[in-house]
């Protein structure tokens, strides 16, 4: 009876993990480019997303978080009913096996969320490289989008004091 109850907990926290998903695309959208069509754009972007398919090894960002799950959850059962079946035989294994799937479904979800994670950063940057190179706009930090008018000097500009190069090695041919 205890078994039962195990197994129904056990069940019940591998369909709530489950329940999670990454995004199937780019986590921010790109721009079409100056003077570029929409419906240009438009075709950029399924390539685009074919290439950042690729680059992850053709497998989505969900595909790859369910595998890892699924591989994770699969180990923690079966280490889980070895020690059971080790410290108490028969209605140990089934215990242990409960316990191993519980807590491997909970490491498991956080492989998987590292494991999707890295996924959809190779992802993104397969995405926007090839929006770049196929003249579009795409998403900067605010720290390299930097924008000089031509009012303003750039930093090399300001700077008034010059700097001779350093001498020579002193064991190099003069």
């Amino acid at each position: 009876m205890k078994t039962n109850h195990t197994l129904m907990i056990v069940l019940a926290a591998l369909t709530l993990s489950a329940c999670a998903t990454n995004p199937t695309g780019p986590s921010n959208m790109a721009l079409p480019g100056t003077g570029k069509d929409f419906n240009r754009f438009r075709a950029d972007d399924l390539s685009c997303r074919d290439f950042a398919l690729t680059q992850i090894g053709g497998k989505t960002v969900n595909q790859q978080y369910n595998a890892s799950l699924a591989t994770t959850t699969a180990v923690g059962t079966v280490i889980g009913a070895a020690v059971g079946a080790a410290a108490g035989g028969g209605q140990g294994a089934a215990i242990g096996a409960g316990m191993g799937a519980l807590s491997g479904g909970a490491i498991g979800s956080n492989t998987a969320a590292i494991s999707g994670a890295n996924a959809q950063d190779k992802y993104d940057n397969g995405y926007y490289q090839c929006m770049y190179a196929a003249g579009h706009r795409i998403p900067v930090p605010a720290s390299m989008a930097r924008t000089y008018s031509q009012s303003t000097p750039t930093p090399a500009a300001t700077s008034s004091t010059y700097y001779p190069p350093p001498p020579p090695p002193p064991t190099s041919p003069r």
